[in-house]
């Protein structure tokens, strides 16, 4: 075999798998925001076939059955969230800047509805929290590595003495902040309102300030949640 022919081969077979990846990529899209609004019960590949356009064949070939879109859906609802919340956060120190920016970037990414039904991982937490299984362990690891991330800054910032914590402190307030950003992403999906943000993001202020937290730290908590 002459090395043109096998040159040709693989570039045959790395188009391919381009072409493949591609066609993964536009249709785990269609998924995650499907899957944002009907919850993961609702998906399957006859359903995601009809809402992307894509036939149930060529989703099969991809994912293989419904068990395999699940997960694969969890991984790119998951990679979304690290681009659109965390990676910027990463830009601010560890700390008290990092958990501000983490917060507000939290916010926004419901607010703004990045996926069409709010926060994903409230919508497919929701769906799984009683179905044990590999789906359930995906977003059990994914929501464990997001919780304990928060409790790390917070942690970082009492031992810098940004935040006048002990170990209950430290993790009462990594429970609290993201708890007040779930009630503000279900009440603003239910009411169609963005007026919840406004209140949780006054609200981590507020327990930042008692926690010790200097209120010039705190800054992008206290923009305006305007509409979309």
């Amino acid at each position: 075999m002459s090395d043109s022919i096998t040159a040709e081969a693989a570039q045959a077979v790395d188009g391919r798998r381009a072409r493949g990846d591609a066609s993964r990529r536009a249709v785990l899209t269609f998924a995650t925001d499907l899957v944002s609004v009907e919850g993961l019960d609702g998906l399957s590949i006859g359903r995601l076939a009809e809402e992307s356009g894509h036939s149930k064949s060529s989703i099969a070939g991809l994912f293989q059955n419904k068990a395999g879109l699940q997960l694969a859906t969890v991984d790119a609802g998951r990679a979304v969230f690290m681009a659109v919340v965390v990676e910027p956060a990463r830009e601010q120190p560890r700390g008290l800047p990092r958990l501000v920016a983490l917060m507000d970037h939290l916010i926004e990414y419901s607010r703004t509805r990045v996926f069409a039904g709010g926060c994903f991982f409230a919508a497919v937490s929701a769906d799984v929290d009683s179905k044990p299984g590999p789906v359930r362990d995906a977003v059990r690891a994914a929501m464990s590595d997001w919780y304990g991330y928060i409790e790390a800054q917070v942690r970082y910032a009492a031992e810098a003495g940004e935040l006048d914590l002990d170990a209950a402190g430290i993790e009462a307030l990594a429970f609290e902040l993201p708890a007040l950003y779930e009630q503000a992403n279900a009440r603003s999906l239910l009411y169609g309102d963005d007026r919840p943000y406004e209140i949780a993001a006054r609200a981590m202020r507020e327990r930042l300030v008692r926690a010790g937290a200097d209120a010039t730290t705190l800054a992008p908590l206290e923009r305006p949640r305007t509409a979309r």
